[in-house]
């Protein structure tokens, strides 16, 4: 049995109540909201008590409450690391007091007993605490019992000093807390803010037919960076399996000399902890990552949990596989598509424990080497024991390592993943286009519970997705798909140089490349600045200047009266940096239209006169209603990304 009176419900952030640390970076102000209530019609004190969870002291800061029994209130995280929280709250003797109180003297009710039972609340306080505070509390409480100085009692019960030292020294009594200490997983800015480009590291070289290598490699950092990327994605670049190597466009028979799918990896030169010969050796690494770091890039490498026929742990371990009753290993597949150059390994085996630990060995081994970032292929057909496990290990000794999932499978198995530890995540973006399936998809990603463990990584294509609305088209298609991308998620990434030089000729009736760089080596034009690359340098810079795109969960979509017009507003938590951003979302035709200006959503009164400076095409216009003309060509601009000021 017990007395207490308060409910505490609904808390947020949370995930699946508490199980699992909601996720949040680095100086992020923490919003803290909960239902609490009571019975009866007394006046309640709500507290948020926070702490870094290797320290010892908790610090207390108070709930507001807003309206239907909502409370909320903030804190601040500082440190990459766990934080505790919870609420606490109880009925508060004296709000009550003061409540009623005012009740009565405003219906023209006599009051001398309410005022005497004030007298009994302020001794009971000043009887607990020690300080000077208490000092004036018997003057207080003779002028409260004194029916001659009645109203100079209730001036007094309603005066700032006896409000203040009231709300200074609450009666804590019946306090209820949480059930449990809530968790909060800190990670560090880019954890939400990064901007990715992959290209294979073999076909970085300058002459055709020729392997590229970690040499040239370093010659595309400046072409990166210049790009406005800080994360450089390479697909797997361990040995390549000879047994079943894949050909051109996925043949099944690779001709002489086809180098194969970095992704079937392992030879007798060696598996996940080898660098294929032809890319360069060790030392040839270490220096492309220095030279990225120097550049503000980090490499993130491909974790792809995968062995070809010939991999050394076929031989080694071969009780890590699945073995047919023929004799033959189970080799991968996705029906109707067959990868006899990949074999998937059996995380429940028998010996699944060292499997799991060698299997960590190999993110521990490139993350001494100083990479930061792992891309995981697939990490959906593998155990969400294991990843729960492997990465939380990790993160004991690289804090700062940022896992991001691709994992292009149902919503629910997508979830999981994050809650169990990845960063961030592909998503459906890529199939999200009209209008009204890219606005219910972004506020689902901002407005549901998934805001507190899944951060998104949009991607408008990958070497395995041409998706068919990039299919056989030109730069305006690859435009409007890369301005959403990067101005919608605050991280975002494309698959290059194929995606910058427009190279969108599909297999036939399928969303994959033809003459697909997975199979085969290519060269590139590195120095041309095309129209794709000037727009999508001039939007990196965007991005890496304008803290409201720096965040994915503050977009707040607008009005728009043309279904081929989508407009949102993005705002930064200082509110010094504010953007409405406006996209054609016709590649064909140019759209035109009236936008409706968010005052409300700026707390702007209707009619107030607006700037507006599109920061892509150095125009400035003067809004002073609520509905605007605007007019996008894709040829010219398919979008706006105005500034806006008052």
């Amino acid at each position: 049995m017990t007395k207490q009176r308060v409910i505490i419900e609904n808390v947020s952030p949370c995930v699946d109540n508490g199980k699992y640390a909601a996720k949040r970076v680095e100086g992020d102000n923490v919003l803290v909201t909960a239902d609490i209530f009571a019975d009866g019609h007394d006046e309640l004190i709500a507290v948020l008590n926070y702490k870094f969870s290797k320290e010892k002291k908790w610090t207390e800061v108070p709930l507001n409450h807003l309206q239907n029994d909502c409370w909320e209130g903030h804190f601040l995280v500082e440190k990459v690391g766990i934080y505790q929280f919870f609420i606490e709250t109880w009925v508060d003797a004296g709000k009550t007091w003061l409540h009623e109180l005012n009740r009565k003297v405003n219906g023209g009710n006599n009051v001398q007993v309410e005022l005497m039972s004030g007298a009994i609340i302020l001794d009971k306080i000043a009887k607990k605490i020690k300080s000077k505070a208490k000092d004036p509390v018997k003057n207080w409480i003779k002028i409260l019992n004194n029916k001659d100085q009645y109203n100079e009692a209730i001036e007094l019960a309603f005066s700032a000093e006896v409000k203040k030292f009231l709300a200074d020294h609450p009666i804590k009594e019946n306090t209820t807390k949480q059930d449990q200490v809530l968790s909060l997983f800190v990670e560090h800015k880019k954890s939400e803010f990064s901007t990715w480009y992959e290209f294979f590291p073999r076909s970085a070289s300058d002459f055709e037919g020729v392997h590229g290598n970690f040499k040239d490699c370093i010659k595309r950092i400046p072409f990166v960076a210049n790009l406005g990327f800080d994360v450089l994605y390479f697909p797997p670049i361990h040995p390549i399996g000879n047994a079943f190597r894949k050909g051109k466009n996925n043949n099944p028979n690779a001709m002489p000399g086809e180098p194969g799918s970095p992704w079937a990896i392992g030879s007798q030169l060696g598996g996940h902890k080898d660098i294929h010969p032809e890319l360069g050796t060790f030392d040839d690494f270490a220096n492309l990552v220095e030279v990225a770091n120097a550049n503000g890039i980090d490499i993130a490498m491909d974790i792809a949990y995968q062995c070809a026929p010939d991999h050394p742990y076929v031989k080694s371990h071969p009780q890590w596989f699945k073995w047919r009753p023929d004799g033959t290993v189970q080799y991968a597949e996705n029906p109707p598509k067959k990868y006899q150059d990949v074999l998937p390994l059996n995380f429940e085996c028998d010996d699944w424990k060292a499997l799991w630990d060698e299997l960590k060995s190999v993110v521990t081994f490139w993350a001494d080497k100083g990479i930061k970032i792992f891309r995981v292929d697939n990490p959906h057909t593998k155990s969400f024991a294991f990843w729960e496990w492997m990465i939380a290990d990790v993160k004991k000794t690289y804090p700062e390592t940022i896992f991001l999932a691709e994992a292009f499978t149902r919503p629910k198995i997508m979830a999981r993943l994050a809650k169990l530890g990845f960063t961030q995540s592909y998503t459906y973006f890529t199939w999200r286009t009209a209008k009204q399936e890219i606005m219910d998809y972004i506020n689902e990603l901002n407005h549901s519970n998934s805001r507190n463990f899944f951060r998104p990584n949009f991607w408008p294509n990958t070497p395995d997705i041409l998706p068919y609305d990039l299919q056989n088209t030109a730069f305006e298609a690859n435009a409007i798909r890369f301005v959403l991308a990067a101005t919608l998620s605050a991280s975002y990434g494309i698959y290059g140089p194929v995606f910058d030089l427009l190279d969108t000729e599909p297999m036939p009736k399928k969303e994959e490349y033809l003459n697909s760089e997975k199979y085969e080596f290519k060269k590139w034009d590195w120095q041309t600045m095309t129209p794709m690359r000037l727009l999508i340098q001039k939007v990196n810079t965007l991005r890496n200047t304008k803290p409201a795109l720096q965040h994915t969960y503050n977009t707040q979509f607008c009005e728009t009266d043309n279904n081929y017009i989508i407009s949102y507003l993005k705002v930064n938590t200082n509110k010094n940096s504010i953007l409405l951003c406006v996209v054609n979302l016709d590649a064909n035709y140019a759209q035109s239209g009236f936008v409706k200006f968010p005052y409300d959503k700026l707390n702007i009164s209707e009619g107030t006169p607006i700037v507006v400076y599109d920061l892509l095409s150095d125009q400035k216009y003067a809004w002073n209603k609520a509905w605007n003309y605007v007019m996008l060509d894709p040829k010219v601009a398919c979008a706006h990304i105005f500034e806006i000021s008052w």
